[in-house]
């Protein structure tokens, strides 16, 4: 941003559960070259998915080109922070989540998620007081079907709980460049797969725009899913649902990362300006053949 100065600064926060401590950076604008109070500032939160980290993907290079400060950190038992790593639990996120969202006195303006994360963060916009005041929200390659398995999901079968699975899967995953053995628990797993996302047809926040991303090659999520939060989140006022869709792009979006970033800051420009309506985004601009 033009005349500010970015400060990026590594925190260490406590949760509300002992020996859980969650890591994470903070990007800030300084207009004045000195520190300013962050207190009723508005912040982006930037939200990771499974087996995912705070700089994966597209996260670290728009965290340094949104027009506001930004904060992106690891879920727990993920990288850096500590506590126990679960494939499923999402209420422990929507446990993190403010944990995170409440530091310095900030206000949650827009939230960045990705897969599993966009779960996460529709669930506590829609039931949390804080998450509800939320303005924007990107739902990047989010799952609406729960029950629809596939990806990290996909060793559910018939004998999953029987010898030798022992009620548990040794997931093998390779995070921040570290090869990891990950325990996927049954109870876990049977867990996420109860979640319904009906959510947002009836209860989620009519003031709240929204812009979903989704590649139309993922093998983990389904496309359709994209297509169904656009129909649940269209005809809301004033808020406003934006479908992109990226004919080559799979579930992590890697080739076409850059169209991802210079999409939701196109788009939060709009929103920022007023100028946001229902529909596929970019409307009225020619395809290349």
């Amino acid at each position: 941003m033009r005349g500010a100065t970015r400060i990026t600064s590594r925190h260490v926060i406590e949760h509300t559960e002992p020996n859980v401590q969650l890591v994470g950076i903070l990007e800030q604008w300084d207009w004045s070259g000195n520190a300013q109070s962050s207190h009723g500032s508005k912040v982006a939160l930037i939200l990771h998915g499974t087996l995912g980290h705070k700089n994966y993907l597209y996260q670290k290079q728009l965290a340094s080109r949104l027009p506001m400060d930004s904060f992106r950190f690891d879920f727990r038992g993920n990288h850096e922070s500590t506590g126990e790593w679960s494939i499923g639990k999402i209420e422990n996120d929507l446990v993190q989540i403010p944990t995170v969202a409440l530091r310095d006195g900030y206000i949650v303006a827009l939230v960045i998620a990705h897969s599993r994360a966009s779960i996460s963060a529709l669930r506590w916009i829609n039931f949390s007081p804080t998450g509800r005041k939320v303005e924007w929200l990107v739902n990047i390659s989010g799952r609406y079907r729960i029950e629809k398995q596939g990806g990290h999901l996909c060793f559910m079968k018939d004998d999953f709980f029987d010898e030798p699975y022992l009620g548990h899967y040794d997931l093998k995953a390779n995070v921040a460049g570290r090869d990891l053995t990950l325990l996927a628990k049954r109870e876990d797993i049977e867990g996420i797969l109860k979640l319904d996302q009906s959510f947002v047809w009836d209860t989620f926040p009519s003031h709240t725009h929204v812009l979903t991303i989704h590649g139309l090659k993922d093998t983990l999520v389904p496309p359709y899913d994209a297509l169904i939060y656009a129909r649940a989140l269209s005809n809301r006022a004033p808020g406003t649902h934006t479908l992109h869709l990226i004919e080559e792009a799979d579930h992590n979006l890697r080739g076409f990362l850059k169209e991802v970033i210079e999409t939701i800051l196109a788009w939060l420009a709009s929103a920022q300006r007023g100028r946001l309506k229902d529909g596929i985004w970019p409307a009225g601009v020619p395809v290349k053949l």
